[in-house]
């Protein structure tokens, strides 16, 4: 009898010590904070780059006029030495990313970077009086453009009206 009862208290002892150590453990969860929503993104100043990027550039450098200020310009840069290479990243309204990229590096190789390797389809779209040609992928979907001995990629996660909306927005000066 003795021997059963010890047995007992020690699986007493495991069962407390058990539910002494998750409620512990939950009070702690419940004391750390826990980030659910994004982060709020900084709005870059692309001006400075973007002039210097069309003075430096072999071919006429484009970038979005008359976005939605919804629209947050996230990133930029200008690399004169990579095939005059001009990137322009945004936060689109709903969350998504759209980036705007030109160069005159190789086109398959710039392409397949820019579009992070999606696959060129069949489909063109008329915007603003130029064909762009449809990219699909796993990560990005994208719109592209050959001319002016550049080629101009706006890819993204966002969906094609979004990109289309951006490709629609580009100027050169």
């Amino acid at each position: 009898m003795a021997g059963t009862s010890a047995k007992q208290k020690s699986v007493r002892n495991m069962v407390y010590s058990l539910a002494v150590t998750i409620l512990a453990a939950g009070v702690v969860y419940l004391f750390i904070p826990h980030e659910e929503s994004t982060p709020d993104l900084k709005r870059v100043d692309y001006r400075v780059e973007l002039l210097t990027a069309r003075r430096a550039a072999s071919y006429p450098v484009a970038a979005p006029e008359g976005l939605a200020k919804e629209w947050k310009p996230t990133s930029v840069w200008f690399r004169g030495d990579q095939g005059d290479s001009w990137h322009l990243g945004y936060h689109a309204p709903d969350g998504e990313y759209v980036q705007i990229r030109q160069s005159t590096q190789k086109p398959k190789t710039f392409i397949a970077e820019a579009t992070q390797g999606a696959k060129k389809t069949e489909a063109t779209d008329e915007i603003a009086g130029r064909s762009w040609t449809r990219w699909t992928g796993g990560r990005y979907d994208a719109l592209v453009l050959r001319e002016d001995g550049a080629t101009t990629v706006v890819a993204g996660t966002g969906s094609f009206d979004q990109l289309t909306e951006v490709a629609g927005a580009l100027k050169t000066e």
